[in-house]
């Protein structure tokens, strides 16, 4: 008969494994992060001779130097004003479009509800030469308004799929009541249904931020004017160069980019971890 301490053992040997793979992707996933900070205090010559994580020496001028060279001033007003101007841009559109499937009845609604979904399995280049197009005869190309465009797009169908989903669980007596206190629909929606998406809409705010402040094709391919550029995009042509690539002051670079983001993932963590146990619960 098993005893209760073959019970203990098992359930300690298998919280074991799952820890021992947990740590282990969580090494993986960091471990290149680490390498950047790491290499960013190095020197070119040492950069890929000395692999270790702590560097001899420490060259914090590397700082000074990318942001000095890289003219990070006007790159980091460019991206801060896409990423801003796309989230805001999805949150509002695939919100009421969202609302408007889960809620309303209208002609094509699921067939154009599927054509949303079925946009979600297209990757990003393929769509590359079609937006090129698009974009030239709309004479919108290399334009700001142009890119913000694409990546609003980029966006909308995870976002819409996201927010329909939570919309669908959340209770119609919440409308009603609403609806009682004389609310339109645009009044419920946001009086009430954005409110309550608060966790959704954490995860839809992180996961767009971090495509347009990391989005480096797409840029390289809409944008001419170096004025336009994002930061990403303007990291690579200064410190990259045809025959040498300055690796400490480019990884310096990529260190200060990467703290936005890690900004707004800690503010919203709560509700992201909110809306990930959860899923679309109205909480």
């Amino acid at each position: 008969m098993k005893t209760a301490a073959y019970y203990n053992t098992k359930k300690f040997l298998l919280n074991g494994i799952v820890y021992i793979f947990l740590i282990s992707v969580a090494i993986t996933c960091l471990f290149p992060l680490l390498w950047m900070i790491s290499s960013s205090l190095k020197t070119q010559e040492t950069v890929f001779k000395d692999m270790s994580l702590i560097p001899g020496e420490w060259h914090f001028e590397n700082y000074y130097q990318a942001l000095k060279e890289g003219q990070f001033g006007r790159y980091f007003l460019n991206s801060i004003f896409y990423t801003v101007s796309v989230v805001i841009g999805i949150i509002i559109v695939s919100s009421l479009a969202a609302y408007a499937f889960s809620r309303f009845q209208f002609p094509g609604k699921n067939l154009m509800f599927y054509v949303f979904m079925a946009a979600m399995m297209i990757p990003i280049p393929g769509s590359f030469v079609a937006l090129y197009v698009l974009l030239n005869k709309l004479h919108l190309r290399d334009t700001a308004l142009g890119y913000i465009l694409c990546m609003v797009n980029v966006g909308l169908s995870t976002s819409i799929f996201l927010l329909k989903t939570f919309f669908d669980k959340m209770p119609k007596e919440l409308e009603d009541a609403a609806r009682i206190d004389g609310c339109s629909k645009l009044g419920i929606w946001w009086y009430v249904a954005l409110p309550l998406a608060k966790p959704v809409l954490a995860v839809v705010v992180v996961f767009n931020a971090l495509n347009v402040w990391n989005e480096y094709i797409l840029a390289l391919i809409i944008f001419d004017s170096r004025n336009l550029m994002p930061l990403q995009v303007a990291l690579q042509q200064n410190f990259q160069g045809e025959f040498i690539t300055r690796y400490p002051l480019l990884m310096a670079g990529l260190t200060i980019t990467a703290l936005p983001i890690i900004i707004v993932y800690l503010m919203m963590q709560k509700y992201i971890v909110k809306g990930v146990t959860q899923g679309a619960v109205v909480g």
